[in-house]
């Protein structure tokens, strides 16, 4: 997960708040100036682009809210089962939440209205940046590129370290500020950005799921290719449904046993079974892993997930490992050191996997990809930015050894 540096807020907010009539010419002109809508996720001084505006004023409701109060009918969400008493059951993840009339489910974004589920952030994104692709991450999509990010309010997480929690953790009406974008609005803002990809990020694409499957269907028919970065908490039907109009996937696997995940209020064997489920569908897969001291940094959790990987997906899924930095509600926890992401390479190349690199320690050596043929630098990275590509159709330029991913 990622954060982004602080810009000029004061001018910004005041160019976000002026009234416009056009929401295609609005967005095309703040894609293409750089600008975003929110920030989300890594430390502030590690990141390229962005601000936060999210700071509710005495009202209690953000700058810039009043012109986003659109005409827009809620969309009627999919995967959910009517219950007794105008109850429903959101089948949507394996929170499997029980809503009763007019409450909405845990990630705050599904809503229960006289027996049916309604999803409140449908062409409602919160955040809406360019970003370059190795920032999702994804070390093997189109090296030095960049992607339409899209986020909204919500999770179905409750992450105690989550660096985008004042999206994540918020419903719409606490962040205040969204706009009205529809899956059409952002196919074609990539398309007159020259853009290849657009990600669905920042907070969990479970919860907007509706608006993600749309916006994925439009962009397969433009050739435009599609992302996710998520937590893999989905039940398997609306998960195979998705990945049909997926290109990649970013999966945080929070660490391999049921501590880390009491960390973020969900289970870990679900976690696993959809990654099993992505792998076998064909869509590329990547897989995160947030180092946190005292959480889930023991060399036998970390060795147990390496050999998991590698027996049950693939030597050749990308493993990132991540650095901690304090945040939210973790911030009594100092940061990762990097002799204990250096270990956790260690012990994944050790155990067989390929393509091992570390995350949030721009500069470090180990941030790039090698060819695990000839050893020699198949990507060069400093943090998000490719200095150097070696990757010739597919395979390491050096000894012509095959290099899984996506190239053109």
């Amino acid at each position: 997960m990622r954060a982004c540096n602080t810009r000029d807020l004061g001018n910004l907010k005041n160019h976000l708040i002026m009234h416009h009539t056009n929401r295609r010419e609005f967005l095309k002109k703040l894609l293409s100036g750089g600008a975003a809508i929110a920030s989300v996720g890594c430390p502030p001084f590690l990141c390229q682009q962005g601000l936060s505006m999210f700071s509710p004023g005495a009202s209690g409701k953000a700058p810039g809210s009043s012109f986003n109060k659109i005409n827009l009918p809620d969309m009627e969400a999919m995967y959910y089962r009517q219950l007794a008493g105008n109850r429903v059951r959101c089948e949507l993840c394996h929170q499997n939440c029980t809503i009763s009339n007019r409450r909405r489910g845990n990630c705050k974004n599904r809503e229960n209205r006289q027996g049916k589920l309604y999803s409140l952030v449908y062409s409602r994104p919160s955040a809406i940046n360019i970003d370059p692709i190795e920032k999702e991450p994804q070390h093997h999509m189109l090296p030095g590129q960049q992607m339409i990010c899209v986020g909204t309010a919500g999770c179905n997480f409750r992450c105690r370290h989550c660096h985008n929690w004042h999206l994540s953790q918020r419903s719409i009406e606490e962040i205040g500020t969204h706009f009205h974008y529809t899956p059409a609005d952002i196919v074609q803002a990539a398309k007159e950005n020259g853009l290849p990809a657009i990600s669905a990020t920042y907070n969990e694409p479970t919860i907007f799921y509706e608006y993600v499957l749309d916006i994925a269907k439009l962009a397969q028919k433009e050739g435009i290719r599609i992302l996710w970065h998520s937590n893999a908490y989905m039940h398997t039907e609306p998960l195979k449904e998705l990945l049909k109009y997926t290109d990649s996937v970013t999966i945080d696997l929070k660490g391999f046993s049921q501590q880390a995940y009491e960390n973020s209020a969900g289970k870990l064997e679900p976690v696993l079974n959809n990654l099993k489920t992505i792998h076998k569908s064909g869509v590329w897969l990547e897989v995160v892993n947030l180092i946190i001291p005292t959480i889930n940094d023991s060399v036998e959790e970390i060795k147990a997930m390496c050999q998991w990987v590698k027996q049950e997906l693939s030597p050749e899924v990308p493993l990132h490992f991540s650095r901690f930095f304090p945040s939210y509600k973790l911030t009594q926890i100092s940061p990762t050191p990097l002799e204990t992401l250096e270990k956790a390479h260690d012990i994944a190349r050790k155990a067989g996997l390929h393509y091992v690199t570390l995350g949030n320690v721009p500069g470090h050596r180990l941030n790039s990809t090698f060819c695990p043929e000839c050893d020699k630098v198949l990507i060069r990275r400093v943090h998000f930015t490719v200095t150097e590509n070696n990757i010739r159709n597919g395979s390491c330029a050096e000894c012509n050894h095959p290099i899984p991913g996506i190239w053109n």
